[in-house]
């Protein structure tokens, strides 16, 4: 366990993003799994999102929570901080970067936006979004920090770091507000990569922080020995919700289990492979589920956000299948305006952020995303 974790805590280099660059001047690597049509629709993604900037460089969403298989809204098409910074993270994902790219000060807005939103103790917040949209925007600040040594978006990140590694529970997870006494993986699984790219631009992230959340995930974990417990759905290689044993496991939780190991330098490891298997088999009817039938659930988009970077560290046919997959669905989903839809979550700017990320991963300009 120690000798893989040492390596999330590795010097990592930090790298820019690389300008955008035309399909034909792909590598080989990345043209077996990007397309044509793939590149073009994530292209009309970000004309879409850039032309639904508000003036303060946020990107509207519905503020709100999960309420089982729907969302309860509290605060109707406001500035969203997690949306922001999705957004945000699609243009840097796309070669786009401050002072670089046409796009150069659509990001440079939406990264001021947020610095707005830090308070003193750390929190980025706005509007009541919660844990989810802090990690995120810890995310985005961290690579954003890498391409350009902005100052000022150092001394955010480090009271954002030090904001995520204060409200760790005692099992090892994060939950919808700071300091707060139980966790589950889908909160976790944010924090976890928000702390992986702080520490690869160099931001201090403690050792036993990341010891805590590994061994959170494997709790969660659905083993071969549980079958009294399971509901007709679950089946062992699932991660869950929580650690309790009659909580849901589900296909994004999976994806968000194998994403944490994979955030924390873990990657042979059989909680892994039993966690790919089960996508193997299930992402397919899921996604064409919450995808296409459920016109674009959140479980869908946050499914896949961490589907897609589980499968392209995995790598090989594994991920070229999957990916193949996933863009095959989110072309048939997406609008003629460029947007892809999200009837029920935070609305169409998340929808076409998440999507615009998935469909150029495979480009690997942001640091977070490359293997």
């Amino acid at each position: 366990m120690l000798s893989t974790l040492l390596l999330f805590f590795a010097p990592a280099a930090q790298e820019a993003a690389a300008p955008a660059r035309p399909a034909q001047q792909l590598s080989a690597a990345e043209q077996q799994v990007l397309s044509a049509a793939g590149l073009r629709a994530a292209e009309k993604g970000l004309k879409f999102l850039a032309e639904h900037q508000l003036e303060d460089g946020s990107w509207p969403g519905d503020v709100g929570y999960k309420l089982e298989d729907s969302y309860r809204v509290w605060n109707k098409s406001s500035s969203h901080v997690g949306v922001t910074a999705l957004a945000g993270m699609a243009f840097l994902a796309g070669g786009h970067v401050p002072g670089r790219g046409p796009y150069a000060e659509v990001v440079e807005k939406s990264v001021d936006f947020i610095l707005k939103q830090v308070r003193h103790d750390g929190y980025i917040t706005a509007n009541e979004t919660r844990m989810y949209s802090h990690a995120f925007a810890t995310l985005f600040l961290a690579e954003v920090y890498g391409m350009n040594q902005r100052e000022d978006v150092r001394e955010a990140l480090q009271k954002s770091v030090d904001l995520i590694v204060a409200s760790q529970n005692k099992d090892g997870g994060w939950r919808y507000q700071p300091h707060v006494a139980d966790a589950d993986m889908s909160v976790a699984a944010c924090q976890v990569m928000a702390l992986r790219a702080a520490r690869n631009i160099g931001v201090q992230v403690p050792r036993e922080t990341i010891d805590r959340a590994v061994k959170y995930v494997r709790d969660s974990a659905v083993r071969e020995d549980e079958n009294a417990y399971l509901s007709p759905y679950s089946e062992p290689g699932m991660f869950r919700y929580q650690p309790e044993p009659r909580s849901r496991a589900s296909e994004p939780l999976t994806a968000a289990g194998i994403t944490i190991l994979h955030g924390a330098g873990v990657y042979a490891d059989a909680d892994i492979e039993r966690g790919m298997q089960v996508l193997d088999r299930r992402l397919d009817t899921f996604s064409r589920s919450y995808g296409l039938r459920y016109d674009g659930h959140y479980y869908f988009y946050y499914g896949h956000y961490y589907a897609v970077q589980a499968y392209h560290i995995v790598g090989g046919k594994r991920y070229r299948d999957y990916f193949r997959m996933i863009e095959g669905v989110l072309l048939q989903m997406q609008r003629e305006d460029g947007s892809w839809p999200n009837r029920i979550g935070p609305g169409s700017v998340y929808g076409t952020a998440t999507a615009c990320l998935i469909l150029q991963i495979p480009k690997e300009y942001l640091p977070i995303f490359q293997r």
